[in-house]
């Protein structure tokens, strides 16, 4: 996959096709200490919080990768083409408690060029991010009474604010003015 360097000004996504559709690769750790897990993500958002490029992602407390989000204080989402649908599916739905299920998707770990989370080589898109804030969502807020239908077990999510501090991608990702 060629990607190259895309400063944030300059990309261009269809933000909400690739949360709501395609998914993306919320992964945190240490990739140069082996120490690090993935899930697949359909939820967050791409923005501009506090004058600086940001990420919003929510991860559940039940989640393996929340131990990672926790602990570490950088994250990388990745973003990937139509063929990789099914490894995708495979990360969204094994834990990484339970096997290496990074291996299981056939995908390769690569380091990230600003942050100690890796990025896949497979990715068409890789934002690394490091963290600047964070709140546990309080479902008294939900203004929609529906909302609460997404949370069954009451694990509601922990919202994570990413500054964005690097980008590389194919050139479908970059901006023409």
């Amino acid at each position: 996959m060629t990607r190259k360097p895309i400063s944030f000004e300059d990309l261009r996504a269809n933000v909400h096709p690739i949360w709501s559709k395609q998914g993306m690769l919320l992964t945190s750790g240490d990739f140069s200490a082996g120490h690090f897990n993935t899930m697949t993500v359909g939820w967050g958002s791409l923005g501009v919080m506090w004058r600086r490029p940001f990420v919003q992602v929510v991860v559940r407390p039940t989640r393996y990768t929340h131990g990672f989000m926790e602990q570490y204080e950088s994250f990388t989402l990745c973003a990937f083409p139509e063929a990789y649908r099914q490894a995708l599916q495979i990360l969204g739905t094994r834990s990484g408690r339970d096997g290496d299920k990074i291996a299981a998707a056939g995908l390769t770990p690569i380091a990230s060029t600003q942050v100690a989370a890796p990025g896949f080589a497979e990715a068409d898109l890789i934002v690394e991010c490091r963290k600047m804030y964070w709140q546990d969502m309080d479902p008294s807020h939900f203004l929609d009474p529906a909302i609460e239908s997404h949370y069954a077990k009451k694990d509601y999510h922990r919202i994570y604010f990413g500054e964005v501090v690097a980008v590389n991608g194919t050139e479908a990702y970059v901006g023409h003015a």
